[in-house]
């Protein structure tokens, strides 16, 4: 019991570290949240429940059966980048006034699914400590597994689901300078990330 209840802290605290720190998918989440409201924010901050079956399968994969997986990720970070660099820099064009809440759809939840699935960041994680600690857990017991996924999800999905219902506070920001101030911080945060994310592709790919 003691081991199931460690490996379900031990997810949780992983969770909460990468739902509360900068990256992309927080900085989309803020973004759609001021743009269309807390829905639309939620819908991107639920995304990693999308995506991240098919990346944790390959990332087992992966280290079942591949030697090394550094063209995989140089490809993903090179994708990413591209998406993060074009919604940036779009986001730079944004000027006051031209940004209003309505219900019309914004493909939030494709955009955090794109987003997910481009950054490198769950790739990174899930090769380096998630799948390690998935295959320890499973020689334990299978609900160790299965508690450690469910409390590293329930943080990582729920901490960004918080932020979302927090900025949802400051739609009052719509039509002032400082809501254009933190849409232009947040597209230069996502070129930052792109160029990050080229980083790690020329990396990988043994290109720097």
């Amino acid at each position: 019991m003691l081991d199931f209840i460690e490996y379900f802290g031990f997810g949780a605290f992983l969770g909460l570290a990468a739902g509360t720190s900068p990256g992309p998918l927080l900085a989309v989440t803020i973004s759609e949240t001021l743009q269309h409201g807390k829905w639309d924010g939620i819908k991107v901050a639920v995304s990693p429940l999308i995506t991240d079956l098919p990346i944790v399968l390959a990332v087992l994969f992966v280290l079942s059966h591949l030697t090394s997986s550094d063209l995989f990720i140089g490809i993903i970070a090179f994708s990413g980048a591209s998406y993060l660099i074009y919604s940036g820099v779009e986001s730079l064009k944004i000027k006051k006034g031209s940004i209003e809440l309505s219900a019309e759809k914004s493909g939030a939840l494709k955009k955090g699914i794109i987003v997910n699935f481009g950054n490198p960041h769950p790739y990174v994680f899930w090769l380096s400590i998630g799948g390690p600690l998935i295959f320890k857990s499973l020689s334990i017991h299978v609900w160790a597994t299965i508690l450690f996924i469910a409390g590293f999800y329930l943080l990582l999905v729920g901490s960004k689901i918080i932020v979302a219902l927090i900025v949802e506070k400051s739609k009052y920001f719509i039509n002032s300078k400082y809501y254009l101030s933190i849409v232009h911080a947040l597209g230069i945060a996502q070129i930052i990330f792109g160029l990050t994310f080229i980083k790690v592709g020329m990396d990988s790919l043994r290109l720097i």
